[in-house]
């Protein structure tokens, strides 16, 4: 306990240190083009690593404005499917044909438009093009297949190697007390010892699932798929089906009329009771996804940093923050698919149990 508190105390004392440090260098250093240009580099990089493209970049050259990736298929139904390569778009820059129509990215949406790329903004700033349904295989899609092509060949050589004995060998050895964990300690403490295993292939999924993404998140392919607010809405919208698909009676009773409660009661804890089914897994979503969205926003912060500093000093600070935030980050990927699942499991059990009227 007490190496832990003087670990917390010393990353805040450096953090503290460090933005003091920042506010100083930018009283002294204000109305600097090159510091303003930098400083934008650094939040245009930001705001690259957080959004969904429709390429895969590895790093850019921003002195010759060289991109090194590859180009990823967009799919389009705009009268009719529409299939070409996201290279047409040259990032963005230039506008893609593709069997007479014309499209251009505006903010890494897909929108038709004409051939000079013409785009009208409304009194609200949209763009008043047609936006065609957008089935592209972008950045954070190939990320999933990818995440979803490793578990399964994971789970199947785990599977394999029970059938030529009950020591498993290989990755299950890794993945087998995991298993076992939340197995115990998640499914049946909250499901119940009977009706547990009907959830599990769901439970263990989500797990892996959030945690390999999270894992991903922190390497140097950039990638932020449950920094996604529409991937934790999926994942969440999954949880909130499956519970209420799984309701009994006595949990729309206790939803809707619960018993034992004077009917004036009744009448005024209704509504608010039907507004928790709906807050669940609003409150499921947005944890995962604030939570892994700020860990990349105050890490690729801290490391823009870096350069922003123009002393060893201050440099050498920023990189021991980004260290010490990068390890933390690892804590809270395998944190955030933990509770993901622990709350599942817990709505899972909520919507199973058996009450006794009587008590």
């Amino acid at each position: 306990m007490q190496s832990n508190f003087l670990a917390k105390l010393f990353t805040i004392t450096l953090l503290i240190f460090s933005l003091t440090v920042t506010a100083q260098f930018n009283e002294e250093h204000e109305g600097s083009l090159e510091e303003v240009s930098l400083k934008t580099k650094i939040k245009e990089s930001i705001n690259h690593h957080l959004l969904d493209t429709h390429d895969f970049i590895f790093f850019s050259d921003s002195e010759t404005g060289k991109h090194y990736g590859f180009s990823l298929p967009v799919i389009l139904w705009d009268e009719g499917f529409q299939l070409f390569s996201s290279s047409k778009f040259h990032h963005g820059e230039t506008v893609a044909e593709n069997n007479g129509n014309y499209y251009r990215l505006y903010h890494n949406k897909v929108y038709r438009t004409d051939a000079q790329g013409t785009v009208t903004l409304d009194d609200h700033n949209h763009p008043t093009q047609i936006k065609p349904f957008d089935f592209s295989i972008t950045k954070s899609v190939l990320m999933i297949i990818v995440t979803g092509i490793l578990m399964f060949f994971a789970f199947v050589g785990m599977a394999k190697s029970f059938k030529k004995g009950p020591i498993v060998t290989g990755a299950g050895r890794f993945l087998e007390p995991i298993i076992l964990y939340i197995r115990d300690e998640i499914a049946i403490p909250n499901i119940g010892v009977n009706k547990y295993k009907k959830y599990m292939p769901y439970l263990l999924t989500v797990f892996f699932f959030v945690w390999f993404l999270n894992l991903f998140g922190l390497t140097p392919l950039g990638v932020n798929v449950t920094g996604n607010i529409a991937v934790t809405f999926a994942l969440a919208l999954i949880t909130f089906i499956i519970t209420q698909f799984s309701g009994n009676k006595n949990y729309w009773k206790h939803v809707f009329w619960m018993p034992g409660v004077p009917v004036p009661m009744k009448i005024i804890l209704a509504p608010i009771e039907l507004l928790g089914v709906i807050i669940k897994p609003f409150a499921l979503m947005i944890r995962l996804y604030a939570n892994i969205m700020a860990g990349h926003i105050v890490l690729m912060s801290l490391i823009g940093l870096i350069f922003v500093f123009q002393n060893w000093i201050g440099s050498s600070l920023s990189f021991v923050l980004s260290f010490a935030i990068s390890l933390i980050e690892l804590l809270v990927a395998l944190l955030q698919a933990y509770i993901f699942t622990m709350l599942s499991a817990l709505y899972f059990g909520f919507a199973v149990e058996e009450h006794d009227e009587a008590h």
